[in-house]
């Protein structure tokens, strides 16, 4: 089976590289998007996916606008291939392309769709307190991951896992649930099911405005939204930017899913949640934790933060370095 894979970014790459780890499958070529400028030095850098294609010795295409682009469009049509994969590409497929592929275009979805459409399906899971995730791969149509749905695999959210930590998960997941798509289909082992609109929910393109801290937010909000939006939500501390990391949210139901690490915090539960302060207020410093600040309700520990112009830091460590003391008030975003 001759195949094209779309995608760009490091989720993507299990996947192009489980692919290539199969006999029966031939890589023809590679789409990816043009290289970026990334960094501190401002360097011209190719995309994850452009690096694994590099190495196997692929032929890459990067147009800047695969719609527009008759060159790319040609070669991929001359191609004549069994099927496009598709996995965080970053642009929309024309009618053209889907098309092309004698078994068209499947895409491998970071949801358990028709939940979670769209382009941050991982991030507005976790924001929104969801308990479990998965991947889903569909033959594409002209919709926004509207197409009939071909297999599934679903994982757990823990209350500790962040946007970083499930897409390496599904990533993985996603690799080996391609496989198996490929193969069925091919087998004529799979019967596309069409998606319930009616069940569609959306995770829109993240704004610069979703990542501001308001602590007048419940704790579970807040920790939701910092580990959804991982590594990029931000508080202040004296009028300066700080960074929100890596949070507990000290309420009790949740104090049960917490391992070993914080048995201080289960033993010193009884003192803890006796503790008042208004919103975005430091109230205790736990040693070697770090501090817990009210919320709108109940507490939320900082265990990492980057203050500006410093490197991330342990929460103990930013409350040894500023000298926080119970009382201090950090502000909004």
């Amino acid at each position: 089976m001759q195949l094209v894979f779309f995608g760009t970014p490091q989720f993507a790459v299990p996947t192009l590289e489980k692919l290539l780890q199969q006999q029966e499958l031939e890589v023809v070529g590679v789409v990816t998007q043009p290289d970026k400028r990334r960094g501190r030095g401002n360097k011209t850098l190719p995309s994850a996916v452009k690096k694994v294609a590099i190495e196997h010795n692929l032929t890459v295409w990067q147009p800047p606008n695969i719609k527009k682009h008759r060159a790319t469009l040609d070669k991929l049509e001359a191609i004549a291939a069994d099927v496009f994969v598709v996995v965080a590409y970053g642009q929309i497929l024309s009618p053209e392309i889907l098309q092309m592929p004698r078994l068209g275009c499947i895409n491998v979805h970071g949801s358990l769709l028709p939940q979670y459409r769209g382009a941050a399906p991982i991030q507005w899971s976790i924001v929104r307190g969801e308990t479990k995730t998965g991947v889903t791969t569909m033959l594409m149509d002209r919709g926004m991951d509207t197409g009939d749905m071909l297999l599934k695999a679903e994982t757990a959210i823990d209350i500790l896992d962040d946007a970083e930590s499930i897409a390496t998960k599904l990533s993985q997941q996603g690799a080996d649930l391609l496989i198996e798509t490929l193969f069925k289909l091919e087998g004529q082992k799979i019967k596309p099911v069409p998606q319930d609109d009616s069940l569609a929910t959306y995770a829109p393109l993240i704004k610069k405005t979703d990542l501001a801290i308001d602590w007048s937010q419940t704790a579970i909000d807040l920790h939701n939204k910092i580990r959804g939006f991982y590594p990029n939500c931000i508080a202040t501390y004296e009028n300066q930017r700080l960074k929100l990391l890596t949070t507990v949210p000290l309420i009790e139901p949740y104090l049960k899913q917490l391992p070993e690490h914080y048995d201080i915090i289960k033993q010193q539960w009884a003192d803890l949640e006796l503790l008042t302060g208004v919103p975005g207020e430091i109230v205790r410093n736990i040693k070697n934790l770090g501090p817990i600040v009210q919320t709108g309700s109940g507490l939320l520990l900082l265990e990492r933060v980057q203050p500006a112009g410093k490197r991330q830091q342990s929460g103990w460590d930013f409350v040894n370095g500023m000298r926080l003391s119970i009382g201090t008030q950090l502000g909004n975003g």
